[in-house]
């Protein structure tokens, strides 16, 4: 059957389908010559006929290849066109990464870092924790503290201007004011400026009177001093005391020069709890508030340093420890603490990156908030 098929056919020759077996001969040579096809050209009216040489044969053997390849590169051209469609030809567009980018909001930028500084390591250095100042209260901090006479000059004052006797509650209240601070807005006794600022320099007469110019170091104050001033770390100086007074004790106990920056009375309109007199000693530090270290005595103390974005340690010098919980380090002397617990607490946060803005929106909130409470009946409770 195969044979009449093969004799009809328009080649006119019979496919070879056998082979030869042989020894010694690889197995590609086997395949080559049982797979030899005689080819059949067509010139004009003649029919020639070859026999496949071994080039042709290769030559069929990557026919399949190209093919294969040449498909595949139809399929990746096919898939890179439906990619170009489906992706903007544009490639400037954004990718939504949730982030403001308005201009001056984002990246944050460090109140730390100094662009001015061409040097970049001393950016580095001020951005790292060892960048810091300290400011210090200068009763009950740095000397010992007599509140016994602060409330005695005041009821001595009170007496000579024909007041009352102020109860123990004010006098806590008024702990850590300016004179002229307690006498006019808390016992309201003038609100006339002359008036008050003599009352305010006879309280101060009186109670310099009953000190004595008494100034004794508090144990460990100047041990932590020297420490400070061997590894130069800026110092400040504040105290509600008018500055002459504060002066003459810097004199008496020998460490004039050892303070970068003195703020007294004189210098701000507002004692504690307001924190303007710690700001104004970072301003002129030249350090941002959140690098500065408050060291004072009291809660009023704290909450001053916390309004101005700074750290508190406080010295459990008159009240116990146990009521300074709110400040960010508590001890009992100050040579307790090192410049290690100093850089822990200037380490870098991330209120050195925000603003006010967002504090705003929040009092905003909490605003309406409020008012949408506020507008509930009453009945339906």
């Amino acid at each position: 059957m195969v044979e009449s098929i093969a004799a009809t056919s328009l080649l006119g020759h019979r496919p070879l389908h056998g082979g030869y077996h042989s020894k010694g001969i690889s197995s590609r040579r086997k395949l080559l010559d049982a797979c030899r096809i005689p080819i059949t050209e067509f010139m004009g009216r003649k029919v020639i006929c070859a026999r496949l040489t071994r080039s042709g044969v290769d030559r069929l053997a990557t026919l399949p290849i190209k093919a294969r390849a040449m498909e595949v590169t139809k399929e990746a051209h096919s898939n890179r066109e439906a990619e170009e469609e489906r992706i903007p030809q544009d490639f400037r567009y954004q990718i939504d990464t949730a982030v403001d980018r308005k201009p001056g909001l984002w990246p944050p930028k460090n109140k730390a870092d100094d662009p001015s500084l061409h040097n970049p390591l001393l950016r580095l250095e001020r951005m790292g924790s060892g960048w810091l100042a300290v400011i210090f209260e200068w009763e009950g901090v740095l000397i010992e503290d007599y509140p016994d006479l602060e409330r005695q000059a005041w009821q001595a004052l009170s007496q000579e201007e024909g007041k009352s006797h102020l109860p123990a509650f004010l006098l806590r209240t008024i702990e850590g004011m300016k004179n002229e601070q307690a006498i006019s807005e808390v016992l309201c006794w003038s609100r006339d400026p002359p008036e008050v600022k003599r009352m305010a320099s006879r309280k101060e007469q009186i109670y310099q009177a009953l000190h004595g110019g008494r100034y004794i170091f508090r144990s460990g104050s100047w041990e932590f001093l020297n420490l400070l001033t061997r590894y130069k770390i800026p110092m400040a100086l504040v105290a509600t005391r008018p500055r002459k007074f504060l002066e003459k004790a810097i004199r008496a106990v020998g460490i004039e020069g050892l303070f970068t920056v003195i703020v007294a009375a004189d210098d701000v309109r507002r004692g504690k709890p307001d924190p303007e007199m710690f700001l104004y000693a970072a301003k002129l530090l030249n350090f941002i508030p959140e690098r500065c270290i408050v060291f004072g005595n009291s809660n009023q103390t704290v909450e001053a340093a916390h309004d101005a974005r700074m750290k508190c340690v406080a010295v459990a010098s008159k009240h116990p420890m146990y009521e300074l919980g709110a400040a960010d380090l508590v001890v009992r002397r100050l040579d307790e603490l090192s410049v290690t617990h100093l850089k822990n607490l200037a380490q870098t946060e991330l209120t050195e990156f925000e603003s006010a803005e967002p504090e705003l929106q929040m009092e905003e909130e909490d605003e309406a908030d409020r008012s949408s409470l506020e507008d509930v009946d009453d009945d339906f409770w």
